[in-house]
């Protein structure tokens, strides 16, 4: 990256810079699928398991580096963290041994994996993808989290803990001092190019997902399509209901990634 607005505030040269991929990630045609709230619980499995890749390697990176002075001052665990929350979604709605269930495609992997390499490396770097997602959480969760209770016909709140922050009070009131902390922290100008290149690279991560998620649904729609037989069972969606599929996923895989105003 090669300029950013010298006077801002970190949080708002992130914003700045992720514009234009914000854009191209929010005028996703599908996008208008996720909106109608036209989703199943079958669905919806296949997006827990790439959520739950994701946050574990991004929370043990985290965890790793609570005292580093790039991380402490927006660590906080007790309020954001959402690894616990997906597990027990998954088992409400995989079961116990949902752990051997768990899919995800090449892209959710690659994402954990580079989340994991600059926990070791580059500690700064995190504040990106800590922001971009939590933010993203606590802005468009609660909204998410209805259309997602509707549309599976759920009672009460099992199986979207993912879309809770008991530890949270007052959204907005959390995000502004989750901002002052960020804008707090002191890097170098090189730091800080990084910090901001490396917020447009969690917007391309969570796109590639999208895009491999959509190509594992299109294979098991071909699957599902086959005599009874050929294919083993899968958790993912018949094809009649792949397009609402993809629709979900990002508009939830977009959920801590800007698509809403932080």
């Amino acid at each position: 990256m090669d300029s950013y607005p010298s006077t801002s505030d970190l949080s708002e040269q992130i914003k700045a810079a992720t514009q234009e991929t914000h854009v191209r990630a929010e005028n996703t045609d599908l996008m208008t699928s996720f909106q109608k709230g036209q989703i199943t619980r079958t669905q919806y499995k296949v997006l827990l398991c790439s959520l739950y890749e994701i946050y574990t390697a991004l929370e043990e990176a985290l965890d790793r580096n609570s005292s580093h002075p790039a991380v402490a001052p927006i660590y906080f665990p007790q309020e954001l963290d959402r690894t616990e929350a997906l597990e027990r979604d998954l088992e409400f709605f995989l079961g116990s041994q949902w752990r051997s269930k768990v899919i995800v495609p090449a892209a959710t992997h690659r994402y954990a994996q580079r989340l994991r390499e600059i926990g070791k490396v580059k500690p700064e770097l995190l504040v990106a993808h800590a922001y971009t997602r939590y933010l993203g959480d606590l802005s468009g969760g609660q909204v998410l989290g209805k259309l997602a209770q509707k549309a599976m016909e759920l009672e009460g709140k099992d199986g979207l803990a993912f879309f809770s922050f008991p530890g949270v009070s007052s959204a907005n009131r959390f995000k502004q001092l989750y901002r002052s902390r960020m804008n707090s922290i002191e890097l170098s100008e090189e730091q800080r190019r990084e910090v901001l290149q490396e917020a447009v690279d969690a917007f391309n991560f969570n796109i590639q997902v999208f895009d491999d998620l959509q190509k594992m649904l299109s294979v098991t729609s071909e699957s599902a399509e086959k005599p009874k037989g050929t294919s083993r069972s899968t958790p993912f969606p018949p094809p009649s209901s792949v397009q609402l599929t993809v629709g979900l996923c990002v508009g939830l895989l977009t959920v801590g990634i800007g698509l809403y105003n932080f």
